[in-house]
């Protein structure tokens, strides 16, 4: 249940009311972005909603029995507010979007009707829509941990507890030669061939400055190192673009014992059985399934 502000309340009961819809939208990178459907612009929130910023939110819904409510947004990629290349990437990307209703003739009395994240994005000429999805949609996300032979944990993390700022683990480098998918850089001379495989590179200057993909391959060619990427840079980087690079982890347990010395926090199950395993019988003949230890 939803507590009006006493002015808003006030105004919702008289007989002729000046309301207008307001969408604040955070993206990935912070950036907070207002647009509304009135036909000047209006401040909620500290942030100014423009109407000629080119959104489109759809009307949402809210399904039964908890099913995952949402609408749809679209807009124009011609407005200065969307941007082909923020959009290439993923700026926008599970951003955050709240709605308001505003009393447009005094904007501070608004109540914030319900909060959604941007799920997938697709793209048509110069027209893009995207799918908003309900808080709802968190309920089906999943939940504990996932036993497997892999390591469930992110390479870096609180479970993981290797050092991503040592040295050896995280570089910097500068941009030779470039196209969308992949980069031909230096500074990385020192590291084993495909040491940064799996791992993760981020821009840190020019016009892409926070675009981020995992690498696909890192491998080494003379005195240059080549990284294949896993999703395409929105345009190829400049040559002197500077990036961050961060290795890669397989998950797997000799990897973590041998790159990363961190086999006593691996948080893989190596030795549990698979399916034919666990189905089978034992047989006296092959010692299978005799009930002693498979890892002595």
């Amino acid at each position: 249940m939803k507590t009006l502000p006493q002015n808003l309340a006030a105004h919702l009961a008289g007989r002729i009311t000046t309301l207008a819809t307001c969408w604040i939208v955070t993206r990935a990178d912070g950036v907070r972005l207002g647009f509304t459907d009135h036909d000047r612009a209006l401040s909620v929130e500290g942030v100014v909603c423009q109407p000629q910023n080119g959104l489109a939110p759809s009307a949402m819904s809210d399904g039964p029995e908890f099913a995952t409510g949402g609408g749809d947004v679209s807009g124009t990629l011609e407005s200065s507010a969307l941007l082909e290349t923020d959009l290439e990437a993923g700026l926008w990307d599970n951003a955050g979007v709240r709605v308001f209703l505003v009393n447009w003739q005094t904007p501070s009395d608004h109540v914030l009707l319900r909060r959604a994240r941007i799920g997938e994005v697709g793209r048509a000429g110069s027209v893009f829509r995207a799918e908003l999805r309900g808080l709802a949609h968190l309920l089906e996300s999943r939940q504990g941990r996932v036993f497997a032979r892999i390591c469930d944990a992110d390479l870096g993390d609180s479970r993981c507890k290797v050092d991503m700022t040592n040295p050896a683990y995280q570089a910097t480098a500068t941009v030779t030669v470039a196209q969308r998918e992949w980069l031909r850089i230096t500074g990385l001379e020192a590291y084993a061939n495909g040491w940064f495989s799996r791992g993760r590179v981020k821009v840190l200057t020019g016009p892409l400055a926070g675009f981020a993909s995992e690498v696909a391959s890192h491998r080494q060619e003379e005195d240059k190192s080549v990284l294949s990427l896993f999703q395409p840079a929105p345009e190829a980087l400049a040559p002197g673009t500077e990036i961050e690079v961060r290795a890669g982890c397989p998950k797997d347990l000799e990897t973590c014992r041998t790159k990363f010395a961190n086999h006593l926090n691996y948080l893989g199950f190596p030795h549990m059985p698979g399916s034919d395993f666990a189905l089978s019988y034992p047989n006296r003949n092959t010692g299978l399934n005799d009930g002693s230890a498979r890892v002595e």
